[in-house]
Parts: structure tokens; C-alpha cells; sequence
């Protein structure tokens, strides 16, 4: 009888790709969970200049007060007696921020104490006024 030969099946040679897409999704949800998402006011003011103007670099919530009283929160105007609630649950989502508010240089001061007083009444006391630097 005359010898066989057994040749060896050949191997399909297959990429698992199931370990990369679960890193790629663990990075994925890392990303959004160490995220902190900035809250701009959606309106754009002419601030006043200030030498003494200093960088923020931890504010997440920014409230703009135009120069005919309107106040905006988030791309929206809102109204003035609501900030409280708004600002106070945007703290909420990241407690670690701060509150900027960007006061139109023609806006009335009555207004932005009124914006700055309804903040801290929400438990914010980092409040800070928007400024740009004074060119010497």
C-alpha cells in the first residue's frame, strides 16, 4: 500500500478585532466623562478695557449682558429673575467651575449687580467680570 500523504489543511489566518474596539471604546467614554463642557453665553458684547485684566482658565458658565439689558445664558436671552435657577443647575453638572459674566461696557450697573447677585444666590462665589487687556 502505498504511503499518503497528509498534507496540513491550510489555516485562514483572521484578525479578532474585538480587543481594540473595546479600548477604543473605553477611551471613548474616559474622554467624555473627564470632558468639562464650557457654557458660553451665545452673544457677543464690546467689554470695557481694564491694565489689570487677568486670564480665567477654570470658568465653565458665561453669562452676557448686552447694552440694552438683555441677558444671555447658553445661546439663549433669559430673563433676569431666572438666572438663579439656570446658573444654579449648570453648577451642578461641574461644581468645579466658574461663572464669567460678560457686561456690554453701555449695559447699566443696576443690571450686573442684579446678574451677579442672582449667582451668588445660587451658591456661586467665584464670579468673575470679563475685561480686555488695556493696550499701552
Amino acid at each position: 500500500m502505498p504511503a499518503r500523504r497528509h498534507l496540513p489543511a491550510a489555516e485562514e489566518t483572521e484578525l479578532d478585532m474585538t480587543p481594540m474596539l473595546d479600548i477604543v471604546f473605553i477611551m471613548l467614554i474616559f474622554f467624555i466623562v473627564t470632558t468639562s463642557f464650557v457654557k458660553e453665553s451665545g452673544v457677543s458684547v464690546s467689554t470695557p478695557q481694564a491694565e489689570s485684566a487677568a486670564q480665567q482658565n477654570s470658568a465653565n458658565i458665561f453669562i452676557a449682558i448686552t447694552a440694552t439689558g438683555e441677558v444671555w445664558i447658553d445661546r439663549r436671552p433669559v430673563d433676569p429673575r431666572s438666572v438663579r435657577a439656570i446658573v444654579a443647575r449648570m453648577h451642578a453638572d461641574n461644581p468645579e467651575g466658574s461663572v464669567i459674566i460678560q457686561s456690554d461696557e453701555e449695559a447699566s450697573t443696576r443690571m450686573l449687580v442684579d446678574v451677579m447677585d442672582q449667582v451668588r444666590l445660587a451658591g456661586i462665589e467665584a464670579i468673575a467680570i470679563a475685561a480686555d487687556k488695556k493696550a499701552r
